[in-house]
């Protein structure tokens, strides 16, 4: 039951070339940056994992993070709502070059697609994208006088979580808005990764205070200075 591992690279170890990798965070809130970039030295090193198909809130910022995994030629497609952040030069540049692919989905059907798919709910509907081009070549019915378009779940091969509180069984707790995406895609994915700021024991945390339960959850491991997205773009860092 303990699921504590060493290091970073024992934690992303198995995330392999093609894979469905779903990451935390909004914009830098939850961004497991040292995870993301633990799997960076891995592709550095040995050329893997890559063709990799990445859905996040946006498509990365800076030279950091999911940027630098697109800098880096890691990325075959994103998953996202917000393809142009506060620095989409990575995922533009590529984009435009015909280097990767974009699937545009609507904020609020991505958590609920995400959401469907840890729930085994294979698809639902939602009047979000009705008569837009995102819309295009889905199922459409009518409910109650009004047009609803079929949106499909959303599941992962592995998610990068980063969590503030974790005991060795996996359980979770989030800071503040740090929580967003990260507890529907532990729920979603078949591997589920964490960063914790602080690994303590069974027990330590108040049941009644657990987000996520440690069964989604495979493998934990402690950074306890972690890395903020917007402080290390204000540095002009370029992990790439």
């Amino acid at each position: 039951m303990d699921k504590t591992v060493p290091d970073l690279a024992a934690a992303v170890a198995g995330i392999e070339d093609g894979m469905v990798l779903m990451v935390g965070g909004f914009g830098g809130s939850g961004a497991p940056i040292e995870l993301i970039h633990a799997l960076i030295d891995r592709f550095k090193a040995t050329g893997s994992p890559k063709n990799l198909t990445v859905v996040n809130n946006n498509a990365g910022n800076g030279r950091i993070g999911i940027a630098a995994m697109i800098d880096a030629g890691m990325v075959a497609k994103m998953v996202c709502s917000f393809p142009r952040s506060a620095d989409p030069r990575a995922f533009t540049e590529k984009y435009l070059a015909g280097e990767i692919g974009l699937e545009l989905v609507p904020q609020g059907t991505l958590a609920e697609r995400i959401r469907a798919g840890g729930a085994g709910i294979p698809a639902f509907y939602t009047p979000a994208s009705f008569g837009t081009d995102v819309a295009k070549g889905k199922p459409v019915a009518e409910f109650d006088g009004k047009s609803y378009v079929q949106e499909r779940w959303l599941k992962a091969d592995a998610a990068l979580i980063k969590a503030e509180l974790a005991d060795t069984m996996g359980n979770l707790t989030y800071r503040k808005a740090a929580r967003n995406f990260s507890p529907l895609m532990a729920a979603a994915a078949k591997l589920t990764i964490v960063q914790a700021t602080k690994i303590v024991a069974p027990g330590e945390i108040d049941p009644e205070q657990v987000v996520t339960p440690g069964i989604f959850v495979n493998r934990v491991v402690e950074v306890a200075n972690a890395s903020q997205e917007e402080a290390l773009m204000r540095d002009g860092v370029a992990y790439a």
